[in-house]
C-alpha cells in the first residue's frame, strides 16, 4: 500500500529516471548553436582533443558527455541527414550507464547508439557492437561507419568467413561491428591460438548488444562450443538410419514433443534387438548402440525438414528457431547431426570432440560494461537483472503509438485456418493495403505461397532459402499492394517504410499465421508495423492444431471450442482467448528460463576452471621467458612428492622411499642428475630439475625459451581437451545423485573441483616429462640459398635422457641456423592441414582450429621430431618392454583409484 502511494506521488522508478535524464538533455540542446558553427574540421580537431584528454585522465567520459552527444547530433545532420530526437538522447544514456534501453520498433535504436559508441571509443579501447546477424552487422557498419569515419574513427565488421587478419584489422578498430556467435567464437579461437601476434580480440571493454533479449535470453540457452573431428566410424549411423522406419509410434517407442526427446518401450527394446542382431540392447558394450537408435528417432520424429534444418549443396544446415535464419556450419551434438545426415541421405560427417565452450552469459560478463537494446525488455527484467545485473529502462517513444493489435481468431483446424488467411490476404491485396504475412517455420511460408500462387495472388517469400533477396523484399514490403510472406527473419532489426498511399489505406497489416513459444517474438513481428506514429494493424490466425495450442494451451480453450459447437470454417475470437494462450507462452517462458538458469549454474563451475586455463595459457604466450612458469611447475610437483617427507629422511621407510625416488626418476630423469646414494631432499631434488633445464638451454639456446613454450601449450591444450570430456560425462549422469538425496548440482561442482586439481597436476607433471626426455642432434645440410647451415634436430625419448653427453654431443656442432625451430619474433609458418573444427548446435568454427606450433606433430607418442636425425646421434636407451606406471594413470591392481593413492601412495 505505502509503495503504491509513492508510486502516485513520486512517479516509478522508470519514470524518475527519464525525468533526470532530461534535465541533461536541456544541457544537451542548449549547445546546438555552438555545435553548428563549427566546420567539419574543426569537428575532427575537437574529436582528437577529447581523446587526448581522456588518455592523460584529464577528464571522463561523463564530464564530456553533454558536448560529445551534441557533436554527434550535428555530424549525424550532416553526414547522414538524421538528427537525434530527444527520446534517443534519453536512450545513448542508458547506454552508456551499463543498462538496457527498452525502445519501440521504429524509434531509432541503430542511430540511438551512435552517441553512446563515439563517447566510449574515444577512450581509445574499443566498442563492440553486437547484432542478431551478418546482414544487420554489415548494414549498420557501411550505414552508421559514415558518420565514424568523418568523425577520424575506424570502423571494423566481423561476420562469417573471415581470415584472422582480417579479424584481427576489425577488432583493432575503434568501432566493430559483429554477431554474438563471432564474438564468442573469436574469444575461444584466441585461447587456442600458440603466438600472442596470432590473436585477434583486444581486452573486452564495452559493448552495446542489438536485441539484447534475443542474443542473452533466447540464444543463451545454447553454449558455443567448439569441436574437432574425432576418428570415429559413422557406419553405425547409416545402420540404425534403417531400421527406424520399422518402429512404430507407441508400440515401440514414445515421444515428448515438448522437449523433443523419445523413449523405446519393452517391445520396442525387443525389437531393435531383433532388427540389430543383438541379445541385450542394454548391455554396457552395447550402451553406444543404444545411444544411436535413441538419437536416430528424434532425428526422425523430433526434428523436421523445412521446420528445424534445411538441406542444401548436400548438406544439413540448421535453421535457428528464433530468426529463421539459416546457421551453416552449426552442428547438433551428441551424434544428432549425423542421424540427421544419415536420415536425408547425404554424407555422414565424422563424430566431434568439445575442445573449448563458453555460454553467452559467460562471455558477456567479461565485458568492463555491458549494456543492450531491444524494443521487447520489459517482460525479462527480472532474468536480466538476475543473470546480468542489468536494469532494464523503458524509453518513452518520440510520436503516439497507433497501431491497432486485434485479438487472435481461433479456428479448429489448420487446413482452416490457412483457408481464412489465403481469403484475409486476397481482401487485403484487392483493397491495396500491404500485408507481411509472418509464419514461424519454412514449411508454413511455402505451404502459404503455394496457396497465394494457386489463387494468383502476387507475393515474395523470405525464409531462410531465400535469404539473400532479404534487402530487396524488405525494402518492398511496404510499398502499395505488396504480399510479403517471411519467416522471423523479418522480425528483428528491419524498418519496413511506408509507401505512398499507404497510409490512407491503414498502414502496413501484420498478419500472424502462428504464436511464437516467446511473446517477444510476437511483439517483434507486430513491431514491424506503427513505427514513428504510422498507422497499422495487427492480428493472429491460431488454430487447436498449432504447435503451441496442442502441447502448451489451455484445456479451457478446448471445452470453449466444444461448447459452442463451432461448424467448419467458423472461429472464436475473443480476449479471455488470448489471454490464455498469453498464458500458455509465459508457462512457457517460465520452463526456458530455468533451462537457462541451470545452464548457467553448470556452466559457473567450468568459468572458474576456462579462467584459470585460460589465464595460464595467455601467460604462457605472452612471457618472453616461460623457464620462469616452467620453475613454477616444478615448485609445485616438488611440494607435492614431498608434501608427507620429513627433513628428516629416516622418517620414510625403505619401501617409500623407493617409490619417491621412482617418482622423481619418472617425472625428472633424476638418475642423470643426482648420482648421490641417498634419496636427494627437496632442495636437492629442486637443483636437478635446474640442471635437467640448463641441459635444454645449452643445447638450444636460440630457441629454448619456445621449447618450453611449445611444450607448455601443448600439454596444456590437450589435458584440457581430456577435462573437458570429463566434465561432460561428469555432468551427462550426475542427475542420478539426486536419486540418492544429494543436490547434483554441489556434487558436480565437488567432483568437478577434484578432476580439475588432478588435471592441473598432470599437466605439470607431463610438461616436466617431455623436457626431462628431450633430445638434440645435429645435422648439416644448405639452406634455399644454397649455403652451408647446421640444423638443430629435437626429439622425445622414451625412457631418461643421458643428458651430459647429449648436450655435450650438440655443443660440437655450432647452430648456425634454425630454420626448422623458428625464433619466436619471425613469421611462424602456416601449419600443416588439419581437419578444421566444426561448428555444432551448441557449437561452431568458422575458421580453421587453433593455430599450430611449427613443432606440431601429428604422432607425438611416437618421437616427435622437428628436423632431420643426423649421423652420429647417440642411440637410447632400450624400451621397456612394458610401460612405466605414472603417478596420476589408473593402479594396474585394478582398485579404480589413482596410483598415487593406491599401490603407490
Amino acid at each position: 500500500m505505502f509503495s503504491l502511494i509513492f508510486k502516485k506521488l513520486f512517479g516509478s522508478q522508470n519514470e524518475r529516471y527519464i525525468k533526470r535524464k532530461t534535465q541533461l538533455v536541456a544541457q544537451i540542446n542548449a549547445l546546438e548553436e555552438r555545435m553548428q558553427a563549427l566546420s567539419d574540421d574543426d569537428m575532427r580537431t575537437q574529436i582528437c582533443a577529447w581523446q587526448e584528454a581522456l588518455r592523460k585522465e584529464e577528464v571522463t567520459p561523463d564530464e564530456l558527455l553533454p558536448e560529445v552527444f551534441a557533436l554527434v547530433r550535428e555530424a549525424s545532420n550532416r553526414v547522414l541527414g538524421m538528427r537525434h530526437f530527444d527520446v534517443q538522447l534519453i536512450g545513448a544514456m542508458t547506454l552508456h550507464g551499463g543498462r538496457i534501453a527498452e525502445m519501440r520498433t521504429g524509434e531509432g535504436k541503430t542511430l540511438m547508439a551512435t552517441l553512446a559508441v563515439v563517447l566510449n571509443a574515444l577512450g581509445g579501447k574499443g566498442v563492440h557492437v553486437v547484432t542478431v546477424n551478418d546482414y544487420l552487422a554489415k548494414r549498420d557498419a557501411a550505414w552508421m561507419g559514415k558518420l565514424y569515419n568523418f568523425l577520424g574513427l575506424s570502423v571494423g565488421v566481423i561476420v562469417h568467413g573471415l581470415s584472422d587478419e582480417e579479424r584481427k584489422a576489425a577488432y583493432a578498430a575503434d568501432v566493430t561491428y559483429g554477431t554474438n556467435n563471432e564474438f564468442g567464437f573469436d574469444y575461444l579461437r584466441d585461447n587456442m591460438k600458440f603466438y600472442q601476434n596470432q590473436l585477434v580480440q583486444r581486452k573486452h571493454q564495452f559493448a552495446i548488444v542489438d536485441e539484447v533479449d534475443s542474443i542473452l535470453i533466447d540464444e543463451a540457452r545454447t553454449p558455443l562450443i567448439i569441436s574437432g573431428a574425432a576418428d570415429d566410424s559413422t557406419d553405425l549411423y547409416r545402420t540404425v538410419n534403417n531400421i527406424i522406419p520399422l518402429l512404430e509410434r507407441e508400440t515401440h517407442f514414445t515421444l515428448d514433443e515438448k522437449a523433443k526427446t523419445a523413449m523405446l518401450t519393452d517391445a520396442g527394446v525387443q525389437r531393435c534387438e531383433e532388427l540389430l542382431g543383438v541379445d541385450n540392447l542394454f548391455d554396457m558394450q552395447n550402451i553406444t548402440l543404444q545411444h544411436h537408435v535413441l538419437q536416430a528417432l528424434k532425428a526422425h520424429h523430433a526434428f523436421r525438414l523445412d521446420v528445424d534444418y534445411v538441406v542444401t549443396e548436400g548438406q544439413v544446415v540448421i535453421v535457428d528457431e528464433f530468426t529463421g535464419r539459416p546457421m551453416p556450419g552449426r552442428r547438433f551434438s551428441d551424434g544428432l547431426h549425423q542421424s540427421l545426415e544419415a536420415k536425408e541421405g547425404v554424407k555422414v560427417e565424422a563424430e566431434n570432440q568439445t575442445l573449448a565452450s563458453i555460454t553467452f552469459q559467460n562471455y558477456f560478463r567479461l565485458y568492463e560494461k555491458l549494456s543492450g537494446m531491444t524494443g521487447t525488455a520489459d517482460t525479462e527484467a527480472v532474468e536480466f537483472h538476475e543473470i546480468y545485473g542489468l536494469e532494464v529502462v523503458s524509453i518513452p517513444t518520440h510520436r503516439p503509438m497507433v497501431r491497432k493489435d486485434l485479438p487472435d481468431v481461433v479456428y479448429r483446424t489448420r487446413k482452416e485456418k490457412y483457408l481464412a488467411i489465403v481469403e484475409q490476404i486476397k481482401e487485403l491485396h484487392t483493397k491495396g493495403q500491404p500485408v507481411l504475412v509472418g509464419t514461424i517455420s519454412i514449411e508454413t511460408s511455402e505451404l502459404l505461397s503455394t496457396l497465394l500462387k494457386r489463387d494468383r495472388i502476387p507475393h515474395n517469400v523470405l525464409n531462410a532459402k531465400h535469404h539473400e533477396q532479404e534487402a530487396d523484399i524488405v525494402a518492398e514490403a511496404g510499398q502499395l499492394g505488396k504480399v510479403t510472406i517471411a519467416t522471423n527473419m523479418a522480425g528483428r532489426g528491419t524498418d519496413i517504410v511506408l509507401g505512398d498511399g499507404v497510409r490512407e489505406l491503414g498502414g502496413l497489416f501484420i498478419l500472424g499465421t502462428e504464436r511464437h513459444e516467446s511473446r517477444r517474438i510476437d511483439n517483434q513481428l507486430r513491431g514491424r508495423s506503427g513505427r514513428q506514429g504510422d498507422p497499422g494493424c495487427s492480428r493472429f490466425f491460431l488454430s487447436l492444431e498449432d504447435d503451441l495450442m496442442r502441447l502448451f494451451g489451455s484445456e479451457r480453450i478446448m471445452k470453449v471450442m466444444e461448447t459452442l459447437g463451432l461448424k467448419d470454417g467458423e472461429c472464436i475470437e475473443h480476449r479471455m482467448i488470448s489471454r490464455a494462450i498469453e498464458n500458455a507462452q509465459k508457462r512457457v517462458e517460465g520452463h526456458n528460463f530455468e533451462i537457462r538458469k541451470t545452464l548457467l549454474d553448470y556452466d559457473n563451475v567450468m568459468n572458474q576452471q576456462r579462467e584459470v586455463v585460460y589465464s595460464l595459457r595467455y601467460d604462457a604466450i605472452s612471457r618472453p621467458e616461460v623457464e620462469g612458469l616452467v620453475q613454477e611447475f616444478i615448485d609445485a610437483v616438488l611440494n607435492d612428492l614431498y608434501a608427507g617427507y620429513e627433513a628428516a629422511r629416516g622418517a620414510l621407510s625403505e619401501e617409500e622411499k623407493d617409490m619417491l625416488r621412482a617418482n622423481l626418476q619418472d617425472i625428472f630423469s633424476m638418475n642423470a642428475y643426482w648420482q648421490g646414494e641417498e634419496l636427494p631432499n627437496q632442495n636437492e631434488a629442486r637443483e636437478c630439475a635446474e640442471r635437467m633445464l640448463a641441459r635444454v638451454r645449452e643445447a638450444a639456446p636460440e630457441i629454448y625459451q619456445d621449447i618450453l613454450r611449445y611444450f607448455v601449450l601443448e600439454e596444456l591444450d590437450r589435458c584440457w581437451k581430456e577435462h573437458l570430456l570429463n566434465m561432460d560425462h561428469l555432468r551427462d549422469g550426475i542427475g542420478l545423485r539426486g536419486y540418492g538425496q544429494r543436490d547434483p548440482k554441489q556434487e558436480y561442482k565437488r567432483e568437478g573441483f577434484a578432476l580439475f586439481r588432478d588435471m592441473l597436476m598432470r599437466l605439470q607433471e607431463n610438461v616436466l616429462k617431455t623436457v626431462a626426455r628431450l633430445r638434440f642432434q645435429v645435422a648439416e645440410g644448405q639452406n634455399e640459398q644454397g649455403e652451408d647451415t647446421t640444423y638443430l634436430g629435437v626429439s622425445v625419448g622414451q625412457d631418461a635422457a643421458e643428458a651430459p653427453e647429449t648436450a655435450t654431443t650438440v655443443e660440437e656442432g655450432p647452430v648456425v641456423g634454425t630454420a626448422s625451430v623458428p625464433r619466436h619474433n619471425e613469421a611462424v609458418p602456416q601449419a600443416p592441414a588439419q581437419q578444421e573444427p566444426e561448428q555444432e548446435f551448441e557449437s561452431a568454427s568458422a575458421q580453421p582450429g587453433p593455430q599450430q606450433s611449427p613443432f606440431m606433430h601429428k604422432d607425438r607418442s611416437s618421437r616427435l621430431s622437428y628436423s632431420g636425425a643426423g649421423e652420429g646421434h647417440k642411440k637410447g636407451p632400450d624400451k621397456r618392454e612394458t610401460p612405466k606406471v605414472g603417478r596420476n594413470d589408473d593402479c594396474p591392481c585394478g582398485s579404480g583409484k589413482k596410483f598415487k593413492k593406491c599401490c603407490g601412495k
